[in-house]
């Protein structure tokens, strides 16, 4: 019998991505295939680590180890705050400096073109590259130049990029969405001001587009900071969970796909 082929498309939401991590662990465990992730900004990082062949042990461990001092390489602010060469050589190394087309799965990793505001898909070429492209937080990293374009987080232009996990051929799109509005957050920095704002006018499109995934998971991560890097258990614990509550919507999606 012929077999859908199943899309991952993973959303943003900064240090909340990482609810990501307990979605693709739980599918794996339940023995549901992933055929193709497609990724914007914390999506985008974690489906590059998952596709680099990192078993779910070893990113979980990885992750918790995550601190933001890594890749806060502080400059001196023209374009953005954080230069992002320290986070490229992060997620080079963890990644084999491989080619995207080296991946064990394909993956396509968004970002956006800040000049003609357009979303740019990477399907080939350096992940680090791409990746430190697509996590570019406006206002916050430095954007990414590559072949003439300035880019940024691929956030702003697709948050859960379910149209590209089509584009790839998937039959069937689970998609995370973990870019919640933190309601009454703290703010006492200029790096709060614009994550948060960036949240919330995400939200605000997201509302009024209507995402065409056949599932939908989302995370009940808006507790959580998306700029503190402390909760990463929680985090990966409340992706685990929701995927467990939606094990059935997604078995049948598939049988009936099977028909």
């Amino acid at each position: 019998m012929e077999h859908p082929r199943i899309g991952l498309a993973l959303g943003s939401g900064g240090a909340r991505g990482f609810a990501h991590l307990g979605v693709i662990k739980v599918l794996k465990d339940e023995g549901i295939p992933i055929h193709l992730i497609a990724g914007s900004s914390m999506g985008a990082l974690v489906g590059s680590f998952y596709g680099a062949g990192i078993d779910m042990e070893r990113l979980y461990k990885l992750s918790t180890a995550f601190k933001r001092k890594y890749f806060l390489d502080f400059t001196v602010p023209k374009m953005g705050f954080i230069a992002g060469k320290k986070v490229k050589e992060f997620i080079k190394v963890f990644t084999h400096g491989k080619n995207i087309e080296d991946l064990t799965i394909p993956l396509g990793i968004v970002a956006t073109d800040l000049l003609t505001g357009e979303k740019v898909v990477f399907k080939n070429g350096p992940v680090a590259d791409a990746v430190r492209a697509s996590i570019s937080i406006p206002g916050i990293f430095v954007p990414e130049k590559s072949n003439g374009r300035i880019l940024v987080d691929g956030g702003v232009s697709d948050r859960v990029p379910v149209s590209v996990a089509k584009e790839m051929g998937a039959d069937i799109v689970i998609a995370v969405d973990v870019s919640m509005v933190k309601r009454n957050a703290e703010i006492t920095s200029i790096y709060d001001v614009i994550m948060q704002s960036i949240d919330i006018m995400q939200t605000e499109i997201i509302n009024h587009r209507e995402v065409a995934a056949d599932i939908m998971l989302r995370p009940p991560v808006e507790i959580y900071s998306s700029r503190a890097f402390t909760n990463i258990e929680e985090l990966i614990l409340l992706g685990e969970q929701e995927t467990k509550k939606h094990l059935d919507q997604i078995k049948k999606v598939i049988e009936q796909w099977k028909g």
